[in-house]
């Protein structure tokens, strides 16, 4: 990189804190130290050498501590532009080796010399500047300045360097200012990332590319797609449009480490890396099916890449085009009785610097209601703020900013007429809204429905139900609870099957009283017996089934119980779930083999439509189909031969005989019903193992094995999802998802992209209450915290998926339920634990 190695390798002056008197120890006159005859001079003359030298120690000490210790420097790096308001740009201007950008350079860093010089946390401390480049508008320079600033004083010159601009207004409105000096305007500083001064780096790459019009340009990481980047380099790649015209970045491909202290890519809206400039900072790996495209405020950009000296992987390939800058105008008239509109690029990334207006105006007698279906305008330092002095959205004189659920920022005018307006700053950018609007009765804005407090509007039914379904828990205020549900002693309802989970959803514990625990000072083991905390790892099985003595933190082996985990070499140790954590547990380190598993490659969008899944995102979900008809069943990838469904899947009808292998086609890395991509694979099946024990009638044993004809090769799409071991323990109350592309409400039809959700694991006794008895100790019950989400007919078969530190777990096998989303009654699963002796017979898996 240019001002990496420009040859900015200035020392510090040495006028700038160093005193004229020091005086340092003279040298001892050599005649006085001669040996003497007779030993008491001898002493006497050792003595005196051994006094002198410890002074002369001592002083030294003394002089090093109060002058130089307080002379340690630190190198502090801005970055900053300026615009020079009397000069034109020209062509020459954009290759730093002419003589005009040499010119004009010179005297921007002789201006800058001298603005410094005026600063008192400033002039004693600078070394040096460089211009690095120049852009239109009117003319836009891009400047690198050094400081050699003592230790403690970096806070000051941070502060005078982002003030500099007051200076620059200061010296414009002079008198004094010479004839022929530049007139400057826009002063902007900040300090460069101290990443991008890392003294690893063992090269400096720059490239440059200008886009013009009907021209795709490419820019991509050193070796891609051939080999991997290369490790120790900085690369940065200056990027143009023609005047009037922005830049669009469209990224491709995007495969780094997944931890951006590591390797990262950084897009600036600038020629330089000017911190209050950055547009986004990117790393691990993007789907190439979820496109990420970047607009400039002007016509430059610049992006950036530091790799360190391991784990490098393929990179990042982007094309780069121009495009007319009126193409992203937003905001206007909107009129009629409903419609639509978003910020500007979405769903991509919206431009820096924006200011949009919109006045919706319908009918007289109406009212404008508004409801953002997506709102995204997160960005750092703006995560828990309440003012929204970054980036926003302002309603009617309301500011809304953050990460929204969906449809739950809504408002409603008190005339015909709305306002909104959007802002972004010159730094960091996001995916941005979608909203609609519609003129609704002005004195009853919810017909036959319920207004929350924040204006939305949700069905009557739902006000009471336990669920929070205003976003703001005003339809769960002043209830009356029914029979069944958890009545609160802060007066809300809870559904029943909330009730001990675990988890204090009343908010003041009423839900979880009463539940049959232990008293106070002991511990409930497994199969329900109370022991003494005492008694916990104390090397004795206590509780009669081994879960006192788990979790003990010991290296030393446990007696084997059905709780504890067994390595390979027969022997038990008494730590929960230890199966790839990527620690070694167990002596012989079986609990890390086959851990090839239950890791998703890519990095999943906060913008697909709704409760799709991203591609890629559950790479280990297969959709079965029956020949000529289509998708019936789910299943999951466990090893490269072998899936695992539900029984009920492949039980025979009067027309199809589902228990033959050659009715069925397996699809792999399918995410769209009927779009067969290229990352899509089908397979034959070679045999059907349906459990010897499934009962049709209830369910029991709702399990089954699907080998294949020929093996899978996995790839980013297709991988096999982790096997827990018999004793794997999926605690109640935790977060799991469902997939899968059954129908998406009951009796409705089957979903074309593949659908994900998250439930809750539900106390086994609580959902047995709630399914009258139904379930077997071979089920295992969750639910959606929200209501209204659920597997559903097509969903059967496949995966409930448990997240465990970065993997997934089969957890379960979607099995029945009563209904589709019905509230307070939970999906059951086959529990897969159960089964896991019977899988490894089978399939060796």
């Amino acid at each position: 990189m240019e001002y990496m190695d420009s040859g900015l390798r200035y020392t510090p002056r040495k006028d700038a804190g160093w005193e004229t008197t020091d005086q340092f120890l003279p040298v001892s006159d050599h005649k006085k130290l001669e040996k003497k005859k007779g030993p008491g001079k001898v002493g006497a003359v050792i003595g005196v050498v051994i006094f002198a030298a410890v002074i002369a120690l001592m002083a030294g000490l003394l002089v090093w501590h109060f002058h130089f210790r307080k002379d340690i420097r630190v190198k502090r790096m801005y970055t900053g532009s300026l615009k020079i308001t009397n000069q034109v740009f020209e062509d020459a201007y954009e290759n730093s080796t002419t003589p005009e950008f040499k010119a004009l350079a010179k005297q921007v860093t002789m201006q800058l010399k001298s603005i410094y010089a005026k600063v008192p946390q400033l002039s004693k401390y600078h070394v040096g500047s460089t211009v690095q480049a120049f852009s239109e508008g009117s003319v836009v320079a891009y400047y690198l300045s050094e400081f050699s600033v003592p230790a403690g004083q970096e806070a000051a010159v941070d502060s005078a360097m982002t003030s500099i601009n007051q200076q620059v207004e200061k010296e414009r409105s002079s008198y004094n200012r010479p004839g022929n000096s530049l007139m400057l305007d826009d002063v902007v500083s900040s300090a460069l990332d101290a990443r991008m001064l890392s003294t690893s780096f063992q090269q400096f790459l720059k490239y440059s590319e200008h886009a013009r019009t009907n021209y795709i340009g490419k820019i991509e990481s050193p070796g891609f797609p051939n080999r991997p980047y290369p490790p120790n380099t900085f690369i940065q790649w200056q990027l143009r449009a023609d005047p009037g015209y922005l830049v669009q970045l469209d990224f491709d491909t995007l495969n780094l480490e997944e931890n951006c202290k590591n390797d990262f890519v950084k897009i600036y809206d600038s020629l330089i890396a000017i911190e209050s400039r950055v547009l986004e900072e990117l790393c691990g790996y993007y789907s190439p099916s979820e496109p990420m495209t970047f607009l400039s405020s002007g016509n430059v950009m610049l992006v950036t890449m530091a790799t360190n000296d391991r784990g490098n992987y393929p990179g990042f390939r982007a094309q780069v085009s121009q495009v007319r800058r009126g193409r992203t105008t937003c905001g206007g008239q909107l009129t009629g009785q409903k419609g639509s509109f978003t910020s500007p690029n979405f769903p991509n990334y919206y431009p820096p610097d924006t200011l949009c207006q919109w006045t919706i105006t319908v009918p007289e007698g109406k009212a404008v209601k508004v409801t953002f279906n997506k709102f995204l305008l997160g960005e750092p330092g703006q995560e828990s703020s309440k003012t929204c002095r970054k980036d926003y959205v302002d309603i009617d004189g309301k500011k809304v900013c953050g990460e929204k659920p969906m449809k739950t920022v809504t408002q409603t005018s008190k005339s015909n007429k709305m306002t909104i307006t959007f802002y972004s700053d010159k730094s960091y950018v996001d995916r941005g809204f979608d909203a609609q609007y519609e003129a609704v009765d002005m004195n009853d804005p919810c017909p036959k429905q319920f207004q929350c407090r924040n204006q939305r509007c949700i069905k009557s039914e739902l006000k009471c139900d336990g669920w929070n379904d205003c976003g703001d828990m005003s339809d769960e205020l002043q209830c009356t609870c029914k029979a069944k549900d958890i009545s609160c002693k802060n007066g809300f309802c809870k559904p029943p099957f909330w009730k001990c989970d675990g988890i204090d959803d009343c908010g003041d514990g009423t839900d979880e009283l009463n539940c049959g625990g232990c008293p106070s000072g002991h511990i409930t083991c497994e199969n329900k017996k109370c022991i003494s905390e005492k008694h916990r790892c104390d090397g004795r099985d206590d509780c009669g089934d081994g879960t006192d003595e788990l979790q003990c933190n010991r290296d030393s082996e446990v007696t084997c119980t059905e709780t504890t985990y067994k390595c390979k070499n027969n022997k038990c140790i008494s730590k929960v779930n230890p199966e790839c954590d990527g620690e070694k547990d167990c002596e012989d380190g079986s609990d890390e083999e086959n851990c090839d598993c239950g890791q998703i490659s890519f990095k999943t969008s906060r913008v697909v439509g709704g409760q799709d899944a991203g591609e890629g995102e559950f790479p280990w979900q297969v959709s079965l189909h029956v020949k000529d008809y289509g998708h019936v069943c789910g299943a999951s990838i466990i090893h490269p031969r072998w899936l695992v469904t539900a029984a009920h899947c492949v039980q025979d009808d009067g027309k199809t005989r589902f228990s033959q292998p050659g009715t069925w086609e397996a699809y792999f890395g399918l995410h769209t019903q009927r779009k067969i991509g290229t990352m899509v694979v089908k397979k034959a099946l070679k045999q059907i193992i349906p459990h010897p024990y499934y009962n049709h009638y209830t369910f029991d044993n709702d399990i089954a094995l699907m080998e294949l004809d020929s093996p899978l090769t996995f790839s980013d799409y297709i991988k096999p999802i982790c096997l827990p071991s018999p004793q794997h323990v999926f605690p109640i109350s935790s977060t799991v998802w469902i997939t899968g592309w059954g129908a998406t409400r009951e009796g409705g039809f089957a979903a074309s992209v593949l659908q994900k959700a998250q439930v809750r694991m539900i106390n086994h006794d609580v959902c047995n209450d709630l399914m009258s008895g139904q379930l077997t100790s071979r089920m295992l019950c969750a639910g959606v915290l929200s209501g209204g989400v659920d597997a559903c007919q097509g969903d059967s078969g496949g995966p409930l998926n448990f997240p465990e530190g970065s993997r997934m777990f089969l957890a379960g096998v979607v099995s029945w339920g009563d209904g589709c989303a019905r509230r307070n009654k939970p999906g059951i699963y086959t529990t897969v634990t159960k089964f896991r002796g019977w899988i490894k017979e089978k399939t060796g898996a």
